[in-house]
């Protein structure tokens, strides 16, 4: 069925989608970040504009009761993935405005659906088998939606086990990924969501190639009451994680956030200088890092999926955090991460405010895609 469909359309949004550039570290793909704008053919740093607009007014008022603060999260997940319900639930309602069964016809249309949402071939073909095995009793849209919503949490909640929380401190977590996805931004949010539930943070400025990048943080660090540590630009990587570390276990600090430079994930040297920043960090605490959290953009679509794979097979991630969730009618990509190599999704972010960053809830997920 999904050959027969290839041949129809081949598959119409893989225009919009990125390519892995396997040749020229210049030509990494830099989507639409508005926090990792720079020059790849030189050091010099071009002005974000929006940078303090991003963080400006995220301290937000005083927290509302526990019930009026779910009912927000939900609210905000559901206005984020505006785009991505209108692909899959506008277009399942299409498919019933003619009183029809579930045929093989239904099927293929509701494949190319799932398709076009980035859920990916092989989870969307999965997803229809299911389907094709109940479709006896599924006589209209809502019946296949809430058949679609169980199996989509099926395969989200079918992931490796997560690590044991590890007690020790400090909490040290290295942050990942390709430039543009917005590492920096993410590290921002967790050190400002770690310093509201009163832990001490401390941030490592590992990325030494990009001076945006250390002002941005420098920016978050003062916002959120976080110690930053920084060596100047250019230097080695592994030497300012380790220097982080170091000072978190003399300052008795909770958590260690290492932001590291964004790199093309198809390059051998580059992925080296990522182990080596992780042995630096495991130096001073064997275990440690504790969390290696991959941060992919949802707008690159089965991209993200491709990047996952690589970084998981060189450095074994423990947890990813999907920016950018607001901006795209891909947000199916979780699906197939999670059915393709089953690691599970820590984060979600869906606008740019602090709070926009959540924690991952399958469940609120898969009710708010549909």
């Amino acid at each position: 069925m999904a050959l027969n469909w290839f041949k129809k359309s081949k598959i119409k949004n893989n225009k919009n989608s990125s390519v892995i550039d396997k040749t020229d570290d210049k030509k990494i793909p830099i989507h639409s970040d508005r926090n990792n704008i720079i020059d790849n053919k030189s050091p010099v740093i071009i002005k974000n504009l929006q940078q303090d607009n991003e963080i400006k007014d995220e301290t937000g008022p005083s927290k509302p009761d526990s019930t009026t603060e779910s009912k927000g999260i939900f609210s905000r997940l559901k206005k984020g993935l505006t785009k991505t319900r209108k692909v899959l639930s506008t277009d399942i309602n299409d498919l019933f405005t003619i009183k029809r069964k579930i045929d093989d016809e239904l099927l293929e249309e509701l494949e190319e659906i799932l398709i076009t949402s980035d859920i990916g071939v092989q989870t969307s073909m999965k997803l229809i088998q299911k389907i094709s095995k109940q479709s006896s009793s599924i006589s209209g849209a809502d019946q296949l939606k809430e058949v679609l919503k169980k199996e989509i949490i099926l395969i989200i909640n079918n992931k490796k086990d997560e690590q044991e929380i590890i007690t020790h401190q400090p909490h040290v977590i290295m942050v990942i990924g390709v430039n543009g996805v917005g590492k920096t931004t993410t590290i921002g949010k967790l050190a400002a969501k770690c310093k509201d539930s009163g832990k001490k943070v401390i941030i490592a400025a590992a990325d030494t190639f990009r001076a945006a990048a250390v002002e941005q943080l420098n920016i978050w660090s003062d916002r959120a009451g976080a110690e930053i540590i920084k060596h100047k630009d250019g230097s080695d990587p592994a030497a300012v994680a380790f220097d982080a570390v170091e000072a978190a276990v003399a300052r008795n600090a909770e958590v260690v956030l290492v932001d590291t430079a964004g790199r093309l994930h198809t390059k051998v040297n580059l992925m080296e200088e990522l182990k080596k920043i992780k042995r630096a960090i495991s130096k001073k605490i064997p275990e440690a890092p504790h969390e290696i959290l991959l941060v992919l953009d949802a707008t690159t679509g089965q991209n993200g999926l491709a990047q996952a794979k690589l970084f998981n097979n060189e450095l074994n991630i423990t947890g990813i955090a999907v920016t950018k969730l607001d901006g795209t009618a891909k947000g199916g990509i979780i699906v197939s991460i999670c059915d393709a190599i089953k690691i599970p999704i820590k984060y979600i972010g869906i606008g740019e405010k602090i709070e926009d960053l959540q924690p991952f809830d399958s469940s609120d997920f898969v009710n708010a895609l549909f």
